[in-house]
């Protein structure tokens, strides 16, 4: 999508902070932080929802959560993490890009 910007972010036409790539996802610091670790996991291929799935997207969907679980110390999640996958306006998604935000790094309120 040519005006996706984590799109943009995937082929490297805008910087992040990378924390983990490779050849399905990359994982990088939000820019407006919700908590102390703010992370997104961002598939390399373009979709926005979850209704998009197919047997292949549901499969790197479950690749990334394992690399979420696995890497987790690595991304100072030893204590716990909250993963939330927004799905539509009303429920805060701002950018059309299936995306799991990785939060952590201190106690998480519901609120």
């Amino acid at each position: 999508m040519e005006n996706c910007i984590f799109c943009k972010i995937v082929a490297g036409e805008i910087p992040a902070h990378k924390v983990y790539e490779n050849d399905e996802m990359i994982i990088f610091k939000d820019i407006e932080p919700k908590a102390k670790i703010h992370l997104l996991c961002v598939p390399k291929e373009h979709f926005a929802y979850l209704t998009e799935l197919n047997e292949d997207r549901a499969a790197l969907l479950a690749r990334m959560m394992e690399t979420i679980a696995r890497i987790k110390d690595e991304l100072g999640l030893e204590d716990g993490y909250r993963l939330v996958i927004n799905q539509g306006e009303a429920a805060g998604q701002t950018v059309h890009h299936l995306h799991i935000h990785i939060l952590g790094g201190e106690k998480l309120d519901w609120e």
